[in-house]
């Protein structure tokens, strides 16, 4: 049986939520399209937090009872999902702890310490973990989980129904999956809406486990190896969003880190837009024609690329 999945009033009832502080996103042609396909692009980059991870968090944390606020939240994140629980906890007045990954990246962790959360950096493992049991030691905070919440999904959903309001016709929809959160939530609001638009997962070839869980019809761990993406990309694949996958996704489209790289490089200098990789990911991934043709939107889900890598793509 398929876990729990945001209806349709669940959607409209997020997008209440976060009216008058997540951004309706612009929806624009990519620059130079020489694709089979017509590429557009869902810029979540613009968000106030740089990434589309404040719809979800705001969304989790409106629906939180007051006793449970009265704890405080806390959640587990590479850095954007902890920059929106970080933000929905400073409009409250209430503390906000973060576990990272020392993999995270400065220009995340910077951020992170300047919307007030406190910062506990742990080994990749020992961060994973904290998705598994909901929890972070030592802290009796409320758990806000970066993906298997079905309020966090419902905010992501709304992104699902703007693409439908600017472009009814679109033909499939790729977007990038970390735990499975943005691409369910937005394929869960197409369907509601009755899109026949396939959606698409895309990860890096460097920590792909969705592609071959999805092949293998169980969650099967992969090589990961660390690169500058960073806001996507794990070892496996848990159960339940594996389950939501194959109910709603058309399949996944692996791209190679030097895809990756590329479309970083030309959606900054083609589109003027600053992706970090993870938000590069769908576009590299278009750009191979795995979607199909026809008019097909890429999600750029953030744009928080350290300055330096950023600069090192673009004089590469």
């Amino acid at each position: 049986m398929t876990p729990a999945l945001p209806s349709l009033a669940d959607v409209e009832d997020a997008r209440r939520a976060l009216a008058g502080v997540a951004l309706r996103t612009p929806l624009v042609r990519l620059s130079a399209d020489d694709s089979p396909a017509s590429i557009y692009l869902k810029l979540e980059n613009l968000q106030p937090i740089g990434s589309f991870k404040i719809r979800g968090a705001l969304n989790a944390i409106a629906h939180l009872p007051p006793e449970a606020l009265a704890r405080g939240v806390c959640t587990a994140s590479a850095g954007n999902m902890a920059q929106g629980v970080a933000w929905g906890a400073r409009a409250r007045g209430i503390p906000c702890t973060v576990l990272a990954p020392d993999t995270a990246p400065e220009t995340k962790r910077r951020a992170i310490e300047r919307l007030g959360a406190r910062l506990v950096t742990v080994a990749f493992d020992d961060w994973w973990r904290a998705f598994e049991t909901r929890s972070i030691p030592g802290c009796d905070a409320t758990f806000v989980h970066a993906f298997d919440d079905p309020h966090v999904m419902a905010g992501n959903g709304t992104i699902g129904l703007e693409i439908l309001e600017d472009l009814p016709r679109v033909d499939a929809v790729v977007v990038p999956w970390g735990g499975g959160g943005l691409a369910s939530g937005i394929a869960a609001a197409l369907r509601a809406k009755g899109s026949r638009a396939r959606v698409y997962a895309a990860e890096v070839a460097t920590a792909a486990p969705l592609a071959p869980s999805l092949a293998a019809g169980a969650p099967r761990v992969v090589a990961f190896e660390r690169s500058f993406v960073d806001g996507i990309g794990s070892k496996t694949v848990f159960p339940e969003m594996l389950r939501r996958a194959q109910a709603l996704l058309a399949g996944s489209l692996v791209a190679s880190l030097a895809d990756v790289t590329a479309a970083v490089r030309r959606l900054a200098l083609g589109n003027r837009v600053v992706a970090e990789g993870a938000g590069a990911c769908a576009l590299a991934a278009a750009l191979h024609g795995g979607a199909g043709p026809g008019t097909i939107v890429c999600v750029v889900s953030g744009g928080n690329i350290d300055p330096e890598r950023l600069g090192a793509i673009l004089t590469s």
